[in-house]
């Protein structure tokens, strides 16, 4: 069952790219637990409605987050790290916090995973976005199909 507003982020251990090149672990409640947060997850980096409307949608519009209280952006794929910051690098989305969820376990803990078989892959994350406060999730929206409409920044900036 999916976590939902009033939840707890769950605590679990994800990656970032280090400095060095090298994954990092980072404790998702770490990351995300501090201050307001906006978290959207990808089902996949590259992907062509994640690289033409969702995290465009974000680095775009950053500054106005950042203006309606946001201290953090975050976006969270079952992807390796290397793949994560290739695809920031690609993007321009250097103010972005790329999460690299590779076994899908921060996906399964908040309950929204996503067959993948129909396209050659194996679990993946739904497409959401939370707004969290203090490690606490304010709001959670699931994208029902293919769409990206209520875990769009634009969506997100409404409830701000």
């Amino acid at each position: 069952m999916p976590v939902s507003a009033g939840s707890k982020i769950p605590d679990i251990q994800i990656h970032v790219l280090g400095d060095d090149g090298m994954p990092k672990p980072v404790s998702s409640a770490e990351v995300l637990g501090k201050g307001k947060v906006v978290l959207f997850a990808v089902p996949g980096a590259f992907t062509p409605g994640c690289s033409k409307v969702h995290l465009p949608g974000f680095v775009q519009r950053f500054n106005e987050l950042k203006s309606k209280g946001v201290t953090s952006v975050a976006c969270i794929s079952v992807n390796d790290p290397w793949v994560m910051d290739a695809w920031k690098q690609a993007q321009g989305a250097s103010e972005i916090v790329m999460l690299a969820d590779g076994a899908g376990a921060f996906t399964k803990a908040m309950g929204l995973e996503l067959d993948g078989s129909g396209f050659g892959l194996g679990a993946r994350s739904q497409r959401y976005a939370a707004i969290i406060n203090n490690g606490v999730i304010e709001r959670l929206d699931v994208e029902e199909g293919a769409g990206i409409s209520v875990s769009s920044c634009d969506a997100i900036i409404s409830h701000l």
